[in-house]
């Protein structure tokens, strides 16, 4: 029984140090920004940074990024403070951090060990342990099947384009905006939920794109001319279950 009880006691520690080192590369990191004559005109998260002496590079585009490595995961000790680009974390959005891609980035993270795949959007600097190339919200990690393990190996592909949420620059561009909420591999289920997203908000469509040689149907309501309103859209989809809504831009 004693026997038993301490192996019990082992497992539930042995769980909880996984847990901690999930999110240990999640820590607020001292960031130093590199201001060069080439950089100084650049937003901050476009420009060369430092982070523990160790300085990197942001891309200045998506086209071709793949790499494969150790995803995490980061949670309520954020929740509701602002990520690197301005936006203001959401633990149970569908978002990630990265250290080099450009923000709004989509990239398709796969689990290499059990194949399930995920869409997410680049809105965070990070992580900063060794090996991981990619942290994810509570959100995206849940829906990947990773926050009991806490560390999981994965492939990481880009596969759209940028959106940058509007701050104070993007506020004087002429854009429209939609949520994207779900994306299919078969287009009458893409449909299907377009159809009653349109009965609810007027207006849906089914956007259908490559990915892999496979056809993806995505899923976008709405036709904005406001980022708040889509905003306030994308929170009401996410509160209903469409956990995996997200703003689009159109310039």
């Amino acid at each position: 029984m004693v026997s038993a009880r301490r192996f019990v006691l082992l497992l539930f520690c042995l769980s909880l140090v996984l847990m901690l080192a999930a999110c240990g590369g999640r820590r607020a990191p001292v960031v130093r920004v590199i201001d060069t004559p080439e950089t100084r005109e650049l937003p901050g998260w476009k420009r060369p940074y430092e982070v523990d002496g160790i300085r990197y590079y942001p891309l200045r585009d998506h086209q071709g990024y793949r790499e494969r490595g150790i995803a995490s995961w980061y949670g309520r000790d954020f929740h509701g403070l602002k990520t690197s680009n301005g936006e203001v974390y959401d633990m149970y959005g569908i978002s990630a951090a990265h250290k080099t891609l450009p923000m709004g980035t989509l990239v398709q993270v796969t689990h290499l060990g059990t194949g399930k795949q995920i869409e997410v959007r680049i809105n965070d600097r990070g992580p900063f342990a060794a090996g991981r190339i990619i942290d994810l919200s509570y959100g995206a990690a849940r829906q990947l099947g990773t926050i009991e393990a806490g560390l999981a190996d994965v492939e990481v592909v880009a596969i759209g384009g940028s959106y940058v949420p509007a701050l104070r620059s993007v506020a004087a561009v002429n854009n429209s905006y939609a949520i994207q909420v779900a994306a299919f591999g078969v287009a009458d289920n893409a449909h299907q939920l377009a159809n009653r997203m349109r009965e609810r908000f007027g207006h849906a469509q089914v956007a259908t794109a490559l990915v892999k040689g496979q056809a993806v149907h995505r899923v976008r309501v709405g036709d904005f001319t406001s980022l708040e309103r889509a905003e306030q859209l994308s929170s009401q989809l996410i509160a209903e279950g469409y956990s995996g809504s997200f703003v689009v831009v159109f310039e």
